[in-house]
């Protein structure tokens, strides 16, 4: 009867086998259940043979049985339905994928599931940490993101915490980890219209895998799965109607109370915590760019006294970074305004005919600000566009110091109010790069600003502040 049970539900078996892993007493929360149910309907079409409808994508807070419920039962269930099952599965590091590949076999090296599920067993010639194989021919390997997979393919692609917080803070080890997951994970399915990949992780970054995955899929083929630790307006819960599990605002009222909360806070710092726990990985007001200070008009409330277009040249044709110019502006109250933001991925002659096209069409009276990159490539770059803007005021820089603190100065009018922004179709997107900066997926329209605003600030200066 409890094998049969057990077989039918996967949260079942996640409350009677919890025993065998687990030392502590279950603390079943609402999302258990729930989150045992979303991997076993996308577990029944591969039982079936029947192509996968989604992937599964889910944002969680850490401690909330997250790797016990998808790393460590979710296979040896698997198992009980389809002994063949093969699961490839994957976090951030070796020693954490090898924890949860040895609670797994503990699970299935059980006196209650040996007795459950006699016909299962694990090969003695084949039972390592990183890969064991059962009788039956299921297998289970493990391994850390960027790794090989050995060869072996998998019916199920579990991933659990591709990067750890510390990762999330370099640009290699968030390219490894979004590289792994785009070009290697993939390749390791048995069947593409079957095999299922699974991700879950706390967001840590906008480019972190969850962010990328999402980005590059645009919400067709994945269900995303978001579970912040309360209730905040702004932050996303996924689905919308999870929201009525919430109590008093809480996601786990027993685990993450107020008062779990409110510590989590003072120890994570507002950035730690919105991307961790809220699964916002930026608080709502944001980072460096405190975005809610910024003013937001149909027209400039006042008179233009000086302008500038600043380009950033870093785009390639395509894909990859953007090329940006960004005009702004200064007005007769000494408030700094956005004006506008040209944005493309050109090729280079493209890109040269636009911003050749952008200062005819701003005339003589509007300078052009111009970061020239360092090596041959970068100065001879930024000499063809001098040349190319003949006739025209322009101004070039090369770039001092990081990108976070060339955007200081800026940021702190913006933290002041002092900044406001028209209303047009280019907005959201400056305002969203703003929000997640430093840790957003493209810096060019900050870099932009930043020249903008340097050059604008330092004229003021020049003429003991008035312009």
């Amino acid at each position: 009867m409890v094998a049969s049970i057990c077989k039918d539900s996967f949260y079942e078996f996640i409350k009677e086998f919890w025993e065998t892993i687990i030392q502590d007493p279950p603390v079943l929360n609402w999302h258990i259940e729930y989150l045992a149910n979303e991997l076993q309907e996308v577990a029944e079409r591969v039982f079936r043979n029947e192509p996968r409808i989604h992937d599964l994508i889910v944002n969680i807070s850490p401690a909330s049985t997250k790797s016990t419920i998808f790393s460590q039962m979710f296979p040896a269930w698997a198992w009980t339905r389809k002994p063949d099952a093969k699961f490839i599965c994957a976090s951030y590091g070796q020693v954490l994928a090898l924890r949860d590949a040895i609670r797994s076999r503990d699970l299935v090296e059980s006196d209650k599931y040996k007795k459950c599920f006699p016909g299962i067993g694990l090969r003695e010639d084949q039972n390592t940490k990183g890969l064991y194989i059962n009788t039956k021919g299921g297998s289970r390997l493990s391994v850390g993101i960027g790794g090989a997979a050995a060869g072996l393919h998998g019916h199920f692609l579990v991933v659990d915490d591709p990067i750890n917080p510390e990762q999330a803070y370099s640009e290699a080890d968030l390219k490894t980890a979004n590289r792994w997951m785009t070009t290697t994970l993939p390749t390791r399915k048995i069947d593409k219209k079957v095999s299922v990949t699974i991700l879950v992780q706390q967001r840590l970054h906008q480019a972190d895998p969850s962010g990328d995955q999402l980005d590059k899929s645009k919400g067709v083929g994945v269900k995303h799965i978001c579970l912040p630790g309360e209730l905040v307006d702004g932050i996303l819960v996924s689905p919308p109607e999870l929201k009525d599990k919430y109590t008093d605002g809480l996601f786990d009222p027993i685990r993450l109370d107020k008062q779990a909360l409110k510590q989590l806070e003072s120890d994570l710092g507002a950035y730690g915590y919105s991307s961790q726990i809220l699964q916002s990985p930026v608080p709502l007001e944001g980072a460096l760019f405190k975005v809610d200070k910024f003013q937001f008009v149909d027209q400039p409330p006042r008179r233009i006294i000086q302008k500038v277009r600043s380009w950033d040249k870093a785009g390639t044709q395509g894909a990859g970074k953007y090329s940006v110019g960004l005009l702004m502006g200064v007005d007769s109250q000494g408030q700094w305004g956005i004006l506008d933001v040209v944005r493309n991925r050109w090729g280079s002659t493209e890109r040269e005919e636009n911003i050749r096209s952008t200062a005819e069409m701003e005339g003589e009276e509007v300078p052009v600000v111009l970061e020239i990159e360092g090596g041959s490539g970068g100065k001879e770059s930024g000499e063809n566009t001098v040349k190319n803007l003949a006739g025209y005021r322009v101004h070039t820089f090369h770039p001092t110091g990081d990108k976070e603190s060339r955007a200081y100065a800026y940021s702190s009018q913006v933290g002041a109010g002092n900044v406001w922004v028209l209303n047009r179709n280019w907005t959201r997107d400056y305002i969203e790069e703003l929000r997640f900066f430093p840790n957003s997926k493209y810096s060019d329209q900050v870099d932009a600003s930043s020249g903008a605003f340097n050059y604008l600030a330092k004229k003021k200066k020049k003429v003991g502040g008035l312009w």
